[in-house]
């Protein structure tokens, strides 16, 4: 659809959405200049230079206070930048603001002044899209270097171009002023991107008064790698299943793979059969404990250095979830067990033995998490550490569109598995965890006590399973070889990964392969909060916020 008929298109007629879709379109008056639907929202038309006083309206008068995701991609005639807006109140209230601008003009208002998240949001969709967004307060590169020429997305771009990076290996260091302008009184410091202390190859550009923090500046990119793109060159069907498990590659593969499996499966139609629901639901939460116990360990690390006790203790029952996985899928990292439609194989046999090893291992859970709040949340120096640090208030975690864990320990009751409900959940008996402490023990609190829940999601999903008909045991779906959704189909559809809100952005085109795939990290999200956390905290309080925060920069990068 072109620029000039996106504008002057009259609402489709649908007979689900409309009505929210009219009613918004009146809220917005003459600020919308055209209309779509996507799946699962209406879609409204902005005007690039008006899209702060749309987006303040949506937020402030219709309640939609979590930006969860931006979209920025370029067509034959047009940019287009798509704001995926919904509640977190009620999650499943979703609207799509569009905002194409001229492919000689592409100069679009920045979204940051509503929604603190569009910040680097935004800075990707200029990196890689090439969008200029104007009043943003920081527009420059953030996975790729500043001498980088082009943006790699745009239908122009030369990837055979010669790229020249700066080297600087005989500079002296001290050279430059690495002091704040006019304080003699601060210094500059680099921390990371060495990978041990910085949770994977992270940057944080530190200004410090002392050990104060006053300034601070999370530069990631180091590990981009090019994901959706993967994703744009595979075919649903068969190709893009196996990338999922490599964005969190530490535990959450299992909850990636149903990110992608959900977008694409509500994207073509295609009903799970209720079997095969059970066992993703089940391998899902033996995931999220996976996670949420190398996150136990690892700040445990962070904060005190307990590296013989908690560290190998939070690794011995991580690493029985990983043996159940394997049994499960073949596999202990890269797992590819789902399938659209299902999963690719049922439980392994003997089912006996295999109930009886998942059994086990949650009889020896309260004992174990027992022995962690010993250990732990009991331990002074931990309390000292983090009760009171790192403090994210609940509106400014929403505003820079925090999820998961990290906003639930900010008092946000809000989850997807419950909020927008998907596999079996709404059918099994379980708590969504919330702290109100907004610092870091809260955070560590709702991930210890998340485990308690996710064992008992597990122990449900057993007892469903070993007492399922043998000939009802349906593992997939009758999904077609090759699927094509029609063109100009788009969607996001998410899922409550172990850090968050993991959410896939498609739009067909009419073939096998999708036209744009974005990738919503919470990691990305969540990492933004940082700053927030630390500034005006001393050094060691920021390396326990950032601990809390439980990122993977194989997410956060893509």
């Amino acid at each position: 659809m072109s620029l000039e008929e996106q504008q002057s298109d009259e609402p489709a007629e649908l007979e689900s959405g409309v009505s929210r879709g009219d009613e918004l379109a009146d809220l917005l008056g003459d600020l919308v200049v055209g209309r779509e639907e996507h799946m699962n929202a209406p879609g409204l038309v902005i005007r690039p230079d008006e899209v702060q006083d749309a987006l303040f309206k949506l937020r402030d008068e219709a309640g939609f206070d979590h930006l969860s995701c931006v979209t920025a991609q370029e067509y034959e005639d047009r940019y287009e930048s798509v704001y995926h807006l919904t509640k977190f109140d009620d999650r499943t209230d979703e609207v799509s603001v569009v905002v194409p601008t001229s492919k000689d003009n592409p100069v679009s208002q920045s979204a940051e002044p509503v929604y603190r998240t569009a910040d680097w949001h935004e800075r990707e969709a200029y990196d890689l899209v090439g969008i200029q967004y104007e009043d943003h307060p920081d527009l420059r590169r953030i996975l790729l270097p500043e001498t980088w020429q082009g943006h790699p997305l745009g239908l122009d771009y030369d990837q055979d171009r010669p790229q020249i990076a700066t080297l600087r290996e005989h500079a002296n260091p001290l050279e430059e002023d690495h002091r704040a302008a006019g304080d003699n009184n601060t210094m500059y410091i680099n921390i990371g991107p060495h990978h041990p202390a910085t949770h994977g190859v992270l940057h944080v550009e530190t200004v410090v008064d002392g050990e104060q923090v006053v300034d601070l500046d999370a530069d990631i990119g180091y590990l981009h790698r090019c994901e959706e793109q993967m994703c744009q060159q595979g075919t649903y069907r068969h190709q893009i299943m196996p990338y999922p498990d490599r964005w969190d590659y530490i535990s959450a593969g299992l909850l990636n793979e149903w990110a992608y499996a959900r977008t694409a499966e509500d994207l073509a139609d295609i009903e799970v059969p209720e079997y095969a629901q059970i066992i993703r639901t089940m391998g899902a939460e033996l995931c999220r404990i996976a996670s949420h116990m190398i996150a136990l360990g690892t700040f445990a690390l962070d904060v005190y250095g307990d590296f013989t006790a908690i560290f190998m203790y939070a690794m011995r029952d991580r690493e029985i979830v990983q043996n159940i996985l394997e049994d499960l899928t073949g596999q202990r990292m890269m797992f590819n067990y789902f399938r659209l439609g299902g999963v690719v194989w049922d439980l392994p046999e003997p089912r006996e033995e295999f109930f009886e090893k998942v059994r086990d291992f949650l009889d020896g859970l309260p004992q174990a998490l027992e022995e962690y709040h010993d250990m732990i949340t009991s331990n002074e120096i931990l309390q000292a550490r983090t009760v009171g640090t790192g403090v994210l208030p609940p509106e400014v975690a929403k505003s820079y569109g925090a999820t998961g864990p990290v906003a639930r320990g900010s008092g946000i009751d809000y989850d997807l598995r419950r909020d927008d409900s998907y596999g079996y959940y709404d059918e099994l008996d379980w708590d969504v965890v919330v702290e109100d402490g907004c610092d870091n023990f809260s955070r560590l609190l709702v991930r210890m006590r998340e485990v308690e829940e996710s064992a008992k999601i597990i122990q449900q999903c057993v007892d469903l399973l070993e007492d399922w008909p043998e000939d009802e045991r349906n593992i997939q779906a009758n999904v077609p070889r090759t699927l094509k959704p029609e063109e100009d189909t788009e969607i996001y559809r998410a899922v409550e990964g172990a850090k968050g809100e993991l959410g896939i952005y498609i739009r067909a085109d009419g073939t096998d392969k999708p036209a744009r795939f974005k990738i919503r990290s919470p990691c990305f999200s969540n990492l933004q909060t940082l700053p927030e956390m630390s500034e005006g905290e001393y050094i060691p309080d920021m390396i326990a916020s950032l601990g809390s925060l439980d990122i993977v920069l194989g997410e956060v990068d893509r």
